[in-house]
């Protein structure tokens, strides 16, 4: 099955031009600040005065070919910033082909810090600049919206980011794929990253790996090469990865989404006699057994049995996620397994479609495969989709082939990885059908670190995002008890109530707060404390605030 941190939820709304008589026209283009291109001559200041009043820190004769305008980004109407994209091999080595492309954004914060955070997004195959339009970068453009929008809840308001695409094969990559598992790709990241460092000069600067979906394999196989390499230009400090594929589709889809349908079914709707076939056929699987012995807080000191993949077993009657998923869509035929609130009509999005039944109006163009897109970010003319396949192939058949890895939970590689950080962050949108919260627990119950099996208690302390002013009506963020978390031996589990599998694009301000406990700005997800890059105090402002902790908050 493809995982994918995208697809149905990153569907929108065609833009349609409207009909100005020329003199609107001309006064709205005289309105919108024109792109101001100028050749920098090494060693020399920027001529034309708009250039000299920005600052570009990290502008070299190294990174001068991937400087980015930020008033030159077609259809986005405001200035971005500084930030630098391209292509940067994924060795030192004068005849390597291969190259991964990179978005870096400078941080704002006033006080920055000696930090790199990369986002990874998943599929296997998806590109991370899904992540940059519709969750966390420094612009959005929602699928269903008009146009882009300014972010304030932009992860760059924090902390130095980038976006990467990869493994080889994903969006702007350029080479040919030729790895066949996890170990390889962390390999090769890592000497995409060692190139990144020398071009930037950011050799020692701490580092922190975050991702979604797939990226539950990518972040923890990435940060145990990193681990692997003990280089002190490279030092590892944390990670934090929502919604993710850690274990088993067995245990992580299968076996969990008899109790999903029941928790959820006032939305869903589907009829009493369809839940109770699916209850009778999860006790005749096993699953409702294996459930109730190792979904338990704490669980068993024991190694979970392995489950047999669904669809080979009894005939593919087990596969009871697809069953319940062919039919919620004859109830509700525009489901998002992503994102289960979610109804007809499919909403259009400009990073196009991935699944069969995603709506492409006529005519409609994929943002990042557009030619004056692709010129603005310093990459030769591409055929770039938000998924593609074959990234993992076999280097001597040339052949598509599967990831060879275990999920990192596993085989040890995410134990190692908390052990090593301390500073390890798993999280879960509650309203994500595909991989869902109760998954993912049950693949960290069957982990053990630190010599510990398992949470050894349920991860309910309330998670409470600040409340804060809003200013753009474009770009909202809930606030308040929005889920619950725990902490136990150097791992934070967290889970928001009505966020789907892209957490940070669904709940920006409780995925806001988790990248400030990542970079330990915060002591916990309980912190009632302003956000860390807003001044005043908003909380306990609002009669809203007042009412949930009347009600004693999250529930």
């Amino acid at each position: 099955m493809l995982f994918s941190s995208s697809l149905l939820a990153l569907l929108g709304l065609s833009c349609t031009a409207s009909a100005l008589n020329p003199a609107e026209k001309a006064f709205r283009k005289a309105q919108r600040p024109q792109p101001v291109i100028e050749k920098r001559v090494a060693n020399e200041p920027f001529k034309n005065e708009r250039l000299q009043k920005r600052a570009f820190n990290y502008l070299t004769n190294s990174t001068e070919k991937y400087v980015v305008n930020g008033t030159g980004i077609p259809d986005v109407p405001f200035d971005i910033g500084e930030s630098y994209a391209g292509l940067l091999p994924i060795s030192g080595d004068a005849d390597e082909t291969r190259e991964l492309f990179f978005w870096f954004f400078p941080t704002t914060n006033p006080d920055p810090q000696e930090e790199i955070t990369i986002w990874f997004n998943g599929g296997p195959g998806c590109s991370s600049l899904s992540g940059l339009l519709t969750e966390n970068g420094p612009f959005t453009w929602e699928a269903g919206t008009l146009a882009p929008v300014q972010n304030p809840y932009t992860w760059v308001n924090l902390t130095n980011m980038v976006w990467v695409e990869q493994p080889i094969g994903v969006g702007f990559t350029q080479g040919t794929p030729n790895i066949t598992n996890e170990v390889q790709l962390g390999q090769q990241f890592v000497g995409f990253y060692k190139q990144f460092v020398k071009t930037f000069g950011v050799e020692g600067w701490d580092l922190y790996l975050t991702g979604e979906s797939y990226g539950g394999y990518y972040v923890p196989y990435i940060a145990d090469a990193f681990i692997t390499a003990d280089d002190p230009d490279m030092p590892l400090k944390g990670i934090n990865i929502n919604d993710p594929i850690i274990g088993d589709d067995t245990t992580q889809q299968e076996v969990v989404i008899a109790p999903y349908l029941e928790y959820w079914n006032n939305l869903l709707f589907l009829n009493q006699s369809f839940l109770d076939r699916v209850w009778e056929r999860n006790d005749e699987c096993g699953y409702t057994e294996y459930l109730e012995k190792y979904l338990t807080f704490p669980p068993p000191q024991e190694s979970f049995p392995v489950l047999p993949a669904a669809t080979y077993a009894n005939n593919y009657s087990c596969d009871q996620f697809e069953n319940a998923y062919e039919a919620i869509l004859e109830i509700n035929p525009c489901f998002n397994i992503y994102h289960i609130t979610e109804t007809c009509p499919h909403p259009y999005s400009v990073l196009g479609a991935v699944n069969t039944g995603d709506y492409v109006p006529p005519g409609a163009q994929i943002y990042f495969n557009r030619t004056d897109v692709q010129a603005a970010l310093n990459v030769p003319p591409s055929d770039w989709a938000q998924c593609k396949n074959g990234v993992f192939r076999d280097p001597e058949t040339n052949q598509t082939v599967s990831d060879e890895s275990l999920g990192p939970a596993q085989n040890g590689v995410l134990q190692r990885v908390i052990e090593y950080t301390n500073n390890t962050l798993i999280g879960s949108g509650n309203l994500d059908m595909l991989l869902n919260t109760n998954g993912t627990l049950l693949a960290i119950q069957n982990m053990t670190w630190h010599g510990v099996q398992g949470l050894q208690s349920y991860p309910d302390t309330p998670f409470y995002a600040p409340y804060h002013p809003e200013y753009n009506g474009g770009a909202l963020a809930g606030a308040g008890y929005l889920g619950s978390w725990g902490h136990e031996r150097g791992l934070t589990f967290y889970q928001v109530q009505l966020a789907g599998h892209e957490l940070p694009g669904y709940a920006p301000g409780a995925s806001y707060r988790t990248l400030e406990l990542l970079l330990g700005r915060v002591k916990s997800l309980s912190d009632v404390s302003s956000f860390t890059t807003q001044s005043g105090n908003f909380t306990g402002t609002s009669p809203l605030y007042r009412r949930n902790a009347a009600f004693g908050g999250y529930t």
